[in-house]
């Protein structure tokens, strides 16, 4: 893996130890920050089930300002301490090992609120689903025009609406899907069961 843009493209990132953890593939990092543009100034970042660390580096790499890493596994945890390390980009980020939702549960406003969030669990879980209601109620730590990225499989399609959260773009990569949902204030911070229908 690699940071594919900025001015840290090229730079070799390292993947946890292990077969827990499934990498997003440079090819899929790319698109997705070609469809997301350069980072809103200010920009605060989270990354949730972070893996390596390579969105969050990314975004950082691309002129974020901060970012917030979450995983729960001890070799995520030290990939991702590695890369930002030998990046240049520890300074700017907080890396927290935890459950994902645990930490997004407990997680006060305090602070700049998240302008993009990645959402990248393992595919056969209700992770996503489930960090999508988090964030949808609203949390109080997302922006009110945020972008939350969600990659998944085409077996595991997050709903179209989740509380102030409506899916606005869809893409394919082979095995590989990735939903794009921006934040509407407007909506009503709760979800029927038929808005949660996908």
């Amino acid at each position: 893996m690699r940071i594919v843009g900025g001015p840290l493209g090229g730079r070799r990132l390292r993947a946890p130890a292990g077969a827990a953890t499934r990498p997003t593939s440079d090819k899929v990092r790319e698109a997705i920050f070609q469809i997301l543009g350069p980072p809103p100034a200010d920009a605060h970042v989270l990354d949730l089930f972070a893996g390596s660390g390579a969105l969050a580096a990314e975004a950082l790499a691309r002129g974020a300002a901060s970012a917030e890493l979450i995983d729960a596994a001890r070799p995520a945890i030290a990939a991702i301490r590695a890369n930002l390390t030998e990046l240049g980009l520890l300074a700017r980020a907080r890396v927290v090992q935890g459950d994902a939702l645990r930490v997004l549960a407990e997680r006060r406003p305090e602070g700049p609120r998240w302008r993009w969030v990645f959402v990248d669990p393992p595919y056969q879980s209700d992770l996503a689903a489930r960090a999508l209601l988090a964030l949808g109620a609203p949390h109080p730590a997302l922006a009110d025009d945020a972008i939350v990225v969600v990659e998944h499989d085409r077996r595991h399609q997050p709903p179209a609406r989740v509380g102030c959260l409506l899916r606005t773009d869809h893409r394919r990569y082979g095995d590989t899907e990735v939903s794009f949902f921006h934040a509407d204030p407007s909506a009503q911070a709760g979800s029927s069961p038929q808005a949660m229908s996908p």
